[in-house]
């Protein structure tokens, strides 16, 4: 089993059942695991600073790597998440405040992955269709707000979209079973808005 296959089972599926069902879907699934591989390699459950040395852990926590101030508040507090927020919070016992959400990002792979649905709902735009790896890459790049990428040189920026085409293709897989989306448009589908 992938990495991607098995986060998709064990904690997508399992996440998926704490949200309401409009907010699960193949697209949305597809680019949480895309997001899930190149913020942590499917497997980081804090910041890698340094892989020269992994025990120098960076602000960001949990697979879809959430920082207390960004990502964490940002679901916490906006309109479109903060009501599902606290109930995923209550139904996983943890405090509803940024600083307990973050500490048990951790430990709490289910509590990750529902933060990071609910971060892409907050997302004004329609989720991108399956194989539409440069929007993907557009909506992964506006709602988690990569510093690796918006302080990088252009070979670094560079680097980071290689590795996402590697991810995407990973989470494509996972999700519809092909890796191949050569011909499907790179264009968004208006009328699924955040399916």
């Amino acid at each position: 089993m992938t990495d991607a296959l098995h986060i998709d089972k064990t904690v997508l599926a399992p996440a998926m059942e704490l949200l309401p069902s409009r907010m699960n879907s193949d697209r949305a699934r597809v680019a949480l695991l895309a997001i899930c591989g190149q913020e942590s390699d499917f497997h980081h459950r804090w910041q890698v600073i340094d892989r020269a040395r992994p025990h120098v852990r960076g602000p960001a926590r949990g697979l879809w790597q959430f920082e207390r101030g960004g990502g964490v508040l940002d679901v916490l507090t906006h309109r479109a998440s903060r009501d599902l927020a606290r109930e995923v919070c209550a139904e996983r016992g943890v405090a509803p405040n940024s600083e307990a959400v973050h500490l048990a990002l951790e430990t709490d792979d289910v509590l990750a992955a529902c933060f990071a649905r609910l971060l892409l709902w907050t997302d004004p735009q329609p989720l991108p269709p399956l194989g539409a790896v440069s929007s993907a890459f557009a909506l992964y790049l506006r709602a988690w707000r990569p510093g690796a990428y918006d302080r990088g040189s252009q070979n670094q920026r560079a680097e980071l979209r290689r590795k996402w085409d590697v991810y995407y293709a990973q989470a494509l897989e996972a999700v519809t079973g092909r890796a191949d989306f050569s011909g499907v448009t790179t264009q968004f589908d208006s009328s699924a808005r955040r399916a």
